[in-house]
């Protein structure tokens, strides 16, 4: 019977142990995968932004009249007034230089001279072929411009080129070292490697030693072959695969053995501890059990708690709004338009303390709803108190309405659709929005710059009388708050 019963334990034992060990390796690795996946597309959105970046500060040369309209290939042009023209165009472009760390700068024509700052390495690369290869390079129709790296096999430089007319293109270059910014490994993943590479695979960006011009390795590519946007893990590998919008693609790949060496350890120990508590008896083995399958419930715990969605509303919570709002800030040139408009609810203690929390839910819930139908997808919402809300607008009218025209028409559906839903069931609590609006660059360049100006413009509306927005102005005199 003894032996029976520790035959028996010792079985029932280790069968549950096998259970957790199970639930956690399928726990633990669709983390990973999703953690993973998260990171490699943030690298995608991070490369199409640094990309798209790149465009527009070379769009800013055309900004000169001469930049677009001179033709240094034309035989009728008067030496004087070219040389004149040239030093214009010249000094237009060496300023918008200094904005980046450009390696080439400046207008290339079809008799290959040159305007701005075109270096020695790139003329001698592309050699008598300068104009041909790098107008060879413009491949997007739509937009007459195209990216480029790998040309005659070196990879130290990643060129965009821009027709300006037929017998003129603009050259701007940067080292692909350049890249390390965008390629940033965030410290829960330091062991994964992150490349850059273009549709023949060739590498463009490692952040794994000297493989920039080299083909991805064989182990790599034949797990991804055929897949544009993917995540794949097997015994060897966990591997991302996303495409950019230049046809390159951003590879994230780690050891399985690295992510899931805390799996193993645990793993490991679960199996110890179940036959120690096999050998003591079954009530401690249950709670010997609970105490090696703690540490996997705080994995897991706390890779819920990192979730950015606010249950309630459906919308970005305080902690998530902050952190994206700040990353699209930061990532975006002071001339580009964003709004930050802070949201409170008026009178909302009335519907708490009168109807209930649970008819309070219902109405931060509508809120949410409201913000979602009002709002683009593009621009953040986020909710950042009990009864405070804010919004971080991306999108700009495709019309020729002013920018401030267009953010006034949005407070204003706001506060016509909180007249129009929140009263109570008797009628008497009627919830409104105070609202207050500061604009980027123009109040503040960072979410906690803007979020002060809002909420001092939020406070005059309160001031007016309530139910309406407020603009703030650096010229206003705006009272401490009692």
């Amino acid at each position: 019977m003894i032996i029976g019963y520790t035959l028996i334990v010792i079985a029932a034992v280790f069968f549950v142990s096998f259970i957790a060990v199970r639930k956690t390796d399928s726990v633990l690795k669709n983390k990973v995968n999703s953690m993973a996946s998260s990171l490699n597309v943030q690298m995608r959105l991070n490369m199409d932004s640094y990309l798209s970046r790149m465009e527009t500060i070379a769009t800013l040369a055309f900004a000169s009249e001469e930049a677009y309209t001179y033709d240094a290939t034309d035989e009728n042009n008067d030496e004087y007034e070219a040389l004149n023209t040239e030093k214009i165009i010249s000094d237009k472009l060496y300023s918008l230089c200094i904005m980046e760390n450009f390696v080439d700068y400046g207008i290339v024509y079809r008799n290959n001279h040159t305007v701005g700052k075109i270096s020695n390495g790139t003329v001698n690369l592309f050699g008598e072929n300068l104009f041909s290869d790098l107008n060879s390079i413009i491949t997007r129709k739509r937009t007459n411009d195209g990216w480029s790296a790998g040309y005659n096999d070196d990879f130290k430089r990643i060129y965009y080129v821009k027709k300006i007319h037929e017998n003129a293109v603009l050259v701007i270059s940067f080292y692909t070292t350049e890249l390390e910014s965008v390629f940033d490994n965030p410290e829960t993943l330091s062991d994964m490697s992150i490349r850059l590479v273009n549709h023949n695979f060739d590498i463009i960006y490692s952040s794994v030693g000297d493989e920039v011009g080299k083909t991805l390795p064989d182990d790599i590519m034949n797990r991804i072959d055929g897949q544009n946007s993917a995540t794949l893990m097997d015994n060897r590998y966990l591997i991302t695969i996303n495409s950019c919008e230049e046809e390159w693609f951003v590879i994230c790949s780690i050891p399985t053995k690295i992510i899931l060496s805390e799996k193993n350890e645990m793993r490991y120990y679960i199996y110890m501890a179940a036959f120690i508590a096999a050998l003591l008896s079954l009530l401690l083995s249950i709670q010997l059990s609970f105490r090696v399958t703690e540490p996997v419930r705080n994995v897991v715990s706390q890779l819920d708690t990192k979730a950015h969605i606010d249950q309630l509303t459906g919308i970005l919570n305080k902690i998530s709004f902050q952190e994206f709002t700040d990353n699209r800030l930061k990532n975006s040139l002071s001339i580009e338009p964003h709004a930050l408009i802070l949201i409170d609810l008026d009178n909302f203690k009335g519907i708490n303390d009168t109807l209930g929390h649970a008819y309070g839910d219902e109405v931060l819930a509508k809120v949410g709803a409201i913000m979602r139908a009002l709002f683009s997808s593009e621009d953040f919402l986020g909710r950042i108190g009990g009864d405070e809300f804010c919004v971080l607008i991306n999108t700009v009218p495709d019309n020729n309405t002013s920018y401030e025209d267009f953010v006034s028409s949005k407070c204003e559906e706001l506060c016509t659709a909180f007249r129009n839903n929140y009263t109570g069931k008797d009628g008497k609590y009627k919830v409104s929005a105070s609202i207050g609006v500061s604009l980027f660059s123009k109040h503040g360049t960072t979410f906690s710059e803007l979020y002060t100006a809002s909420d001092k413009a939020l406070y005059k509306s309160k001031q007016k009388g309530k139910d309406t927005y407020t603009f703030f102005s650096s010229e206003e005199n705006y009272d401490e708050k009692k």
